[in-house]
């Protein structure tokens, strides 16, 4: 499974860089505010700062909700770096502009997926992503988890090259359990990925090596 940090914070992806298993970095219109980028050139910009960043794909977010704007934006966001991947929403502009960008081999990441339905649609347009938000899902009592593995069926079924990026992740265990279902990739803050380091008994066992180490010296 593809790690990727969900984040605008250079110190973070270099953090999680650094760590040897980044694979991409996802962000977005508030991820980018968040780090009090705001303006489009400041935007493009850091886009292009988080691809030096990283050596893997950097989802790029359109904020348009037509056809036109959603085709424009988008071709100026894969023009900045050849890591870039347009983040388009599920709708149905998006749907036709992910036909269009993928007849262009412009990849793409469709956002905002709460269905296996919306999925289907997204893999037959030719999406090189889809993103279910499985954290959400969990927030109003869906079972966000049961999505991915309804869209992994889906898709081994017809053979869909399409691959399930796993958005919205909460913690630690949202990792592990949607590498259980078959989910090609994640992306989810610093936290939950490095949260993977511990356990208390690694703790204990290491402080018990060192104590004898010390010992015998």
């Amino acid at each position: 499974m593809k790690f990727f940090i969900d984040t605008a914070n250079l110190n973070q992806i270099k953090d999680a860089q650094e760590l040897g298993v980044l694979d991409g970095v996802t962000t977005n219109p508030s991820l980018m505010a968040k780090e009090g980028i705001t303006g489009r050139k400041n935007i493009l910009k850091h886009y292009i700062d988080i691809c030096k960043a990283v050596d893997g794909d950097v989802s790029a977010e359109v904020i348009s909700v037509d056809f036109d704007g959603i085709i424009k934006e988008g071709e100026e966001l894969a023009a900045l770096h050849p890591q870039i991947v347009v983040k388009v929403p599920m709708i149905k502009e998006g749907v036709r502009a992910l036909k269009y960008f993928s007849d262009k081999n412009i990849r793409t990441n469709c956002t905002l997926i709460f269905s296996a339905g919306q999925a289907l649609l997204a893999a037959k347009a030719g999406a090189t992503y889809v993103s279910p938000f499985i954290g959400r899902l969990d927030d109003i009592s869906t079972d966000g988890l049961g999505l991915i593995v309804e869209i992994r069926e889906i898709y081994d079924n017809y053979a869909f090259e399409t691959e399930i990026l796993a958005a919205s992740i909460r913690h630690t265990m949202h990792v592990i359990q949607c590498a259980k279902v078959g989910a090609d990739v994640m992306t989810g803050p610093l936290s939950s990925i490095v949260g993977l380091l511990k356990h208390p008994l690694t703790d204990i066992g290491l402080k018990k090596f060192l104590e004898d180490y010390k010992k015998g010296n």
